[in-house]
């Protein structure tokens, strides 16, 4: 164990009292679940399950999602084993809660990297797998699961340059990090790169799991709805907003409005809990809007529907046809363009994907995408593609055969799991 590990481990032990005002802050301010908070702290809510446990860790919503295709399959092809998947956040849990398959598949939050929190968790699961997803690298945790002898693999790997820099700086820290893992599965060539110079030296690519995920669910009966409200209305969704994002949203509208009678702007923050104060400064623009959180229709005069809800993306890329990837105008690296490209979207973003970089790279390469620098770009491409069907058509189509390019990736990755997940299996156990 290297110096820099060892004095962080001391000091996350050292620094508990202050950990725990910083965790009684963050349940204030709505960030931690106060019904579930002894999970933050290793106390598990639920018994473990009998047999072999598979633990899935993810840091929130996007990679959480990722996931739910691959656990999909282990629970189909590994009819035995089981999955617990662990997030930290308590929008990750409430979209799980209705989205993992029932029966063999559960939630607990995540624990503090404290050595206690961390230790009492690991005694109560005993996972017999580890598959740590994008780029979650807590010290304690990764190095107690070692300790317990559970094999550890990181797929879907990601890291930022941002973060590369960072990193690059500790190497005592990272590299002793990063050598525990057995299997290093990145999104693409370059994330694998980063990895491998900041110590994973096995760091190979099978593509994005994410370009894999099956796409984002609606519920029949409630598209119709939607959709019998806006008939005959134009309208564009700008989904997985961030601050600032909502704003250039509206200035596109007001623009887009002068020529589009009807105009219906839909607005997916990525944070519902935003929903009143986007919901005030859009009012203070102007602009006539409905929350769904609070069951607002949609009427003849509505201008902006703020949908301010979890887990129905799905809805409104099927609604809209058209679609701004958020995250990408305010340089938080972009979101997932997959699940657009796979709900028949033609898809906007800014410039800055680099959450996403090969698969954005390749609906670029397909001509699936608009680029947009501004709300002034973003106004103009939108207005384009409601006024050009065979325009919006031709690059939805595009992004569609990207996406179903990609569905490989799941197999692909399997695959590289299979020699660990063998080894659960009951002739295995017995072998041994």
């Amino acid at each position: 164990m290297s110096r820099l590990l060892s004095l962080y481990r001391g000091a996350t032990t050292a620094l508990g009292p202050l950990i725990a005002l910083y965790l009684a802050y963050r349940m204030g301010h709505g960030k931690e679940d106060r019904e579930r908070f002894a999970e933050r702290q290793g106390r598990a809510s639920r018994p473990r399950p009998a047999g072999k446990l598979v633990w899935i860790h993810a840091a929130s919503i996007g990679e959480a999602v990722s996931m739910l295709s691959l656990i999909d399959r282990l629970l189909v092809e590994r009819p035995k084993l089981s999955v617990l998947v662990t997030t930290g956040t308590v929008t990750s849990a409430r979209l799980l809660a209705t989205r993992l398959p029932p029966g063999r598949a559960w939630h607990q939050y995540v624990p503090v990297d404290r050595i206690a929190y961390v230790r009492r968790f690991l005694e109560h699961w005993r996972p017999d797998l580890a598959l740590w997803v994008e780029s979650e690298l807590w010290p304690n945790l990764i190095t107690e699961t070692c300790i317990s002898g559970i094999p550890l693999l990181l797929i879907n790997g990601r890291m930022s340059l941002r973060s590369f820099r960072g990193w690059r700086r500790v190497p005592g820290l990272i590299t002793p990090l990063l050598a525990n893992f057995d299997l290093c599965l990145a999104q693409d060539a370059v994330q694998a790169q980063r990895l491998a110079r900041l110590g994973a030296a096995a760091a190979t690519t099978v593509g994005n799991l994410k370009a894999a995920a099956a796409p984002l669910p609606a519920e029949k009966g409630e598209l119709s709805r939607l959709a019998a409200a806006c008939v005959g209305r134009p309208l564009w969704l700008a989904a997985s907003t961030h601050d600032g994002e909502e704003d250039a949203a509206a200035s596109a509208h007001i623009q887009l409005a002068k020529n589009h009678p009807g105009l219906l702007t839909i607005i997916a923050p990525r944070h519902p809990a935003r929903g009143p104060e986007i919901a005030e400064a859009l009012r203070a623009r102007g602009l006539r809007v409905a929350r769904r959180a609070r069951n607002e229709k949609i009427e003849a005069a509505t201008d902006v529907y703020l949908v301010d809800t979890l887990g129905e993306l799905g809805l409104f890329y099927r609604l809209s046809g058209i679609a701004f990837v958020g995250g990408s105008l305010t340089h938080k690296g972009g979101h997932n363009p997959m699940e657009a490209a796979l709900l028949d979207c033609a898809i906007l973003h800014g410039p800055d994907m680099s959450n996403c970089a090969a698969v954005a790279e390749a609906l670029a390469r397909a001509k699936a995408t608009i680029t947009v620098g501004n709300a002034g770009d973003l106004a103009r491409e939108v207005g384009r593609l409601l006024d050009d069907p065979m325009e919006r058509a031709a690059r939805a189509a595009a992004a569609a055969g990207i996406a179903a390019d990609n569905r490989a990736v799941l197999d692909a990755v399997l695959e590289r799991l299979a020699p660990w997940l063998d080894r659960l299996s009951s002739h295995a156990t017995a072998r041994a």
